[in-house]
């Protein structure tokens, strides 16, 4: 988080330059202990933190305790069509398989809202030599195989090819880190 100038700031990167309203409901996908959450809570007033982990809602509760919590899986939300206008993941795409993903994202546009957006960070495949040594070292130690598929996948095609309008892609930290920004088709323009 150093290198994009810290916790607070990088909690931001994904949401940056969006509109952000405090009506509009937001889904915190795979919120873990809630460290996210407690700064989106401050921008919506509606936010639902979705994890797979009991244990780790129950600690995103007493982190956030503002948010409403969903113990789920993110390839089968409980969740109606259409029911968010953004979509928030961080650092947790990385850590599904490529089929796995594809659900994820099928799942992700189904429940935004036409005009919505998906705002996620995750690592990246970094163009930067000693950048990407440093990675390399941290993946090996601390992550599964799932990251090494997740950084080759050519995500913005797969989130058009997912059925999303348009992706976009800023990268940090030499490349190490990307934040995209998919739109979901406003159905009734045309």
């Amino acid at each position: 988080m150093l290198p994009v100038g810290g916790s607070a700031k990088f909690q931001r990167l994904a949401l940056a330059g969006l509109e952000i309203r405090p009506e509009m409901q937001l889904l915190d996908l795979c919120c873990g202990s809630g460290q996210t959450t407690q700064l989106l809570v401050t921008q919506f007033h509606q936010v639902i933190g979705l994890d797979a982990s009991a244990d780790a809602l129950a600690q995103a509760a007493q982190t956030a305790p503002s948010a409403k919590y969903i113990q789920a899986w993110a390839e089968s939300m409980p969740f109606e069509d259409a029911q968010f206008d953004r979509v928030h993941v961080s650092m947790a795409l990385h850590e599904m398989r490529p089929v796995q993903l594809w659900g994820v994202l099928q799942e992700v546009h189904r429940v935004l809202k036409p005009d919505g957006v998906l705002a996620l960070v995750d690592f990246h495949l970094p163009s930067n030599g000693l950048y990407r040594l440093g990675l390399d070292l941290f993946l090996a130690l601390f992550e599964t195989e799932t990251v090494w598929q997740f950084i080759k996948t050519d995500l913005l095609d797969l989130l058009v090819r997912v059925g999303f309008e348009q992706a976009e892609c800023r990268l940090y930290a030499s490349g190490s880190l990307q934040v995209v920004q998919a739109y979901k088709e406003n159905s009734g323009a045309g």
